[in-house]
Parts: structure tokens; sequence; C-alpha cells
């Protein structure tokens, strides 16, 4: 009876997430909008988000090249008495991270064989495992990867002036006794008080018959560290399109980087050489029909790894096999009727990012309308189907002519795999329960107060699912949108970049250049 109540609990749903506001960092002020050419070029424009293993560290990347790194501070600065008394007012634990340093990891450069101007917009950002206590992760744009490490190095000041008046000058004459009178204060960079100052050139000016005392600063080290960050590798010359994913292997040694025809395999500590692992390019590039848009490894099978194309198929590759990875072991993709297929149906069905759940056995991938869920060892359709932007199909000529169709919005998982997360417009993201039979939909803002675009249904609390969103995710086309408009979405303000924490229901996500969190 015991093991049947056990199997009955572990089948109940998951309650649905009260989503509530945490931090933002970089919010633009009342009436300071990012200017028209600033949609597309305004260099604080975040282009990359991305948590390490554990959770305590989140990096950002922008259009500028820049990199930020940020750590949290709720799990190291509470003790335990006063963690205890915030638990009993808040059950809910408050993340918060605060600003650690920035870099800047790429340049524009200028490739003159080619005529082409290379743009420093950070592509992706991926952590490294650490060592050291130091921190290391991978940095791209369209054509150059770059391997940092960030670690904390202790100031040092100058305290002092080695003075003693005891010490006579080389004729016996006494130094000033000013000197014994200084303190011993401690300037950093090397800064000394008025008073030393002055002391020290009265000084050295000779005595009659005699030689100055010589002066020494005395440099100490400080209990204050400041994070330092240096570039230890640069993979470059590997790709002639640009690149659009990197990844990490779990044997700590390696990661891929993949651009729209090839898939390369570096060594982490070999930055000359590159194994090419994938190669879709035909001998004639008028019978190209699909490119490579998103590439990942498995999260702990060294040998496997999967990428998506632009006709909305996975395909899942071992190593193993061979050198060259022609032929894939699985390959995932989901048909459509013909008498559904219109002028459309190839650009909408273009997969923008895959995810790998936790443990490796789901596949997460999102296109222009839809998030689907795949069962790795099922191989003939996606387990679920999630719409996003359904009552977007009645507009999809307008997003073609204005180029909105070709938005490539990613994906995040929840830790325990119970959840996905994606972005939308107006600056709305979405997060859907994925266990079987569950019915969880929530929209929320990127803004301090996310649940005001919630419309809900009155016979049902605020976390229940709105009537808007169920029939978005029965696929009704007839749904009037996330916002509840469907005229007043607007597709400038687009949220395509966004985080889930590793292990705690906290999202991050990019709305221009805010970084907004969120925790439930």
């Amino acid at each position: 009876m015991n093991g049947g109540d056990e199997v009955g609990a572990s089948r109940e749903l998951p309650q649905p997430l009260d989503w509530r506001f945490s931090q933002v960092f970089g919010e633009r002020s009342a009436g300071e909008e990012v200017q028209e050419a600033g949609v597309s070029s305004a260099v604080d424009i975040i282009s990359a988000i991305e948590f390490d293993k554990s959770g305590d560290h989140l990096a950002t990347g922008d259009r500028g090249g820049r990199v930020v790194l940020f750590e949290r501070t709720d799990s190291k600065d509470t003790s335990g008495a006063r963690r205890d008394l915030e638990e009993t007012d808040y059950p809910l634990r408050h993340p918060e991270f605060r600003y650690k340093t920035e870099f800047q990891s790429h340049e524009p450069e200028f490739d003159y064989l080619k005529s082409l101007e290379i743009e420093e917009k950070i592509n992706k950002i991926r952590w490294s495992q650490t060592a050291n206590g130091a921190l290391f992760l991978l940095s791209t744009n369209d054509k150059t990867i770059k391997f940092w490490k960030v670690q904390d190095k202790k100031i040092k000041k100058i305290c002092d002036i080695n003075t003693d008046s005891s010490r006579t000058l080389g004729n016996g004459s006494v130094a000033s006794s000013s000197n014994s009178n200084s303190t011993n204060t401690c300037l950093p960079n090397g800064g000394l008080p008025d008073k030393v100052n002055n002391s020290l050139s009265n000084d050295f000016s000779s005595p009659p018959g005699g030689i100055p005392l010589l002066r020494l600063p005395v440099v100490t080290t400080s209990h204050e560290t400041s994070p330092v960050a240096r570039c230890r590798r640069v993979y470059t010359h590997a790709h002639d399109y640009h690149i659009n994913s990197i990844s990490n292997n779990s044997d700590g040694e390696t990661f891929i980087s993949a651009d729209d025809l090839r898939i390369n395999l570096w060594n982490l500590e070999i930055s000359n050489q590159s194994f090419n692992i994938v190669d879709v390019k035909p001998a004639n590039m008028e019978d190209l029909t699909e490119v490579i848009t998103s590439a990942e490894f498995h999260p702990t099978q060294c040998n496997t790894l999967a990428y998506s194309s632009s006709k909305g198929s996975i395909r899942l590759i071992d190593l193993r096999q061979s050198a060259l990875c022609d032929s894939h072991s699985k390959l995932f993709e989901d048909t459509e009727t013909p008498s559904s297929r219109s002028f459309f149906t190839e650009i909408i069905a273009s997969i923008s990012d895959i995810k790998f759940a936790k443990e490796g056995r789901y596949i997460l991938s999102r296109d222009y309308m839809t998030l689907k869920l795949w069962d790795i060892n099922m191989d003939s359709g996606p387990v679920s189907t999630l719409q996003v932007h359904e009552y977007l199909r009645p507009k999809l000529c307008d997003l073609y002519e204005n180029d909105s169709i070709f938005d490539k919005f990613e994906c995040c998982l929840s830790g325990d795999g119970l959840r996905v997360a994606t972005g939308s417009y107006s600056n709305l993201f979405r997060v859907f329960g994925v266990s079987p039979g569950s019915t969880e939909t929530t929209t929320l803002e990127a803004s301090k107060n996310p649940m005001r675009r919630q419309v809900t249904t009155p016979s049902r609390p605020s976390r229940s699912l709105s009537s808007i969103t169920r029939a978005v995710r029965r696929g009704a086309a007839e749904s009037p949108g996330a916002d509840g408009n469907v005229n007043s979405f607007d597709h400038t303000n687009k949220l395509l970049h966004l985080a889930w924490h590793p292990t705690e229901n906290s999202i991050a996500c990019a709305a221009a250049n805010s970084l907004y969190m969120y925790y439930a």
C-alpha cells in the first residue's frame, strides 16, 4: 500500500509557479529610449546570457563585445540566524546577484581578404570548469572564439616611507624631526598624505655638507581583492561562415563550434588546430537546401552531440562512429501534412535554438512558432508541442516584410526538467509545464511588475492558466495573443535571450540593454 501511495504521489502534477520580480541591472530611466538606429546597433544591448553550473555566477555578453559577470551574494552574506528569520517571514529565498567585473572580449575587425567587417558582438557564452578558485569561460563573435580566465587578485598598497629619525645623514647631521611625526597612513595606488609629501620634498634638499637620506616605499598586500580577466587562448581562422554555437564537452577538455555549414571540434589547450566533424556543404552551392542553426554536446555523454537545421530537423551524432560524421545516428523531425504547407512553412520551421535537459534524455527546440520537447529514444515525433506565436499566424506576411520572421529566440529548461521557457515580442516571455498532463502556462513581461500582462479568468486564482494562454496552448488560431490584443504586440521589443538557473526556479532574461531576474 505504501508503495502504491508513493507511486500515486509521484504522479501528482506540480503546482504552477508564482513568479516574482527579483532584480534588474541596466534598466533605462523613464523617457530614455534606445534610438532608432539604436534597436539594431546600440553597443550595450545584451546578446548572450549564461549561468554557470553552480548557478553562483551569471555572464552576459553585448553587441559591443563586452562580457559582464555577476556573482550571487544572498547565499554567502546571510548568517544562519538571520536566514532563519528571513525564511520565517519569506518562505522563498530571494536570489540576489551583484556586479562582479567586466572586460572587453572582442573588438571590431576587418577581413581584408574578403573585404568583410567582423562585428564585435558576442554571439554565445559558455562556462567551463572552474579550477583553483578561478572562473573560465568561452565567448565568441562571428569568427573568433576566446577562452578567458577570471581570478581574484589581492590589491597591493604603498603604506609608508621607511623614515627613521634616529638615523643620521652622511655628515653626522640628524634627519629632520618632522619625519618622526609622520603617520603610517596607507593609500592605494602609491598615494601619500600631504604631510608626508611636504616632508619628503623638504628633506630631499641636501643639508650643508651632507647628503639626503634614501627613502624606499613599503608595499603591503591588503585583504581586498579585485577580479582580473585574462585571455588564455584565441581560436580563430576555422570558420568561413558566422559562428552560431559553441558548446563544452562533459570531458572538460574539448568543445565544439558551429557555423552554417560546419561543426569543428577543439581541444581547449590547442588553439591553432581543430577537427572538422560535420560538413554539410554540397559540392555545388546551388544544391544547398539547409544550414546548421544550433549545436550542443550531450551533458553527460562525451561522444554524443546534437545539431539542428533550418528545415526543422535535429540530428543526433555519435563521435565513435567515424571521424567525419556525415551520417547521423538519429533524426528527429516533425512532418507536416502537405495541405498545411505555405510560402512561410520552411521559414517558420527553422530551429533557432536547442537545449539538452539536465540528464540528456530530452531535447528542447525552439522554432518561430513553437517549443517542442523531444525524447531521444523516440524519433517518431516530439512528445510535446507548445504554441508560442500561434496568434501571429495571420500576420506572417507583415512579419516577413519587416524581417521579424527571422528573429532567433532562445529557449531554456528548469534544472528538474519539469518546465521550459522562451521569449516573445513586447518583451514577454512564457513558461510552460511539460509534465505529462500539465496545463501550466504563464506569460510574464520583462519589467518590475512581471504579471501585469496576465489575463486570467474570474473563476480561477491568479496562478491558474488564463483563457487566452489555454487557447494558445491548444493551438487555436483565434487566440488574441499573449498580451490580449493581436494588434498591440511590439515587434521591435523582443526578448530573445534568457537562461534558467541550474538548480532553482530563477530566470534571467534580457530586454534590450536591461537584465531582469525573476524567482518562484
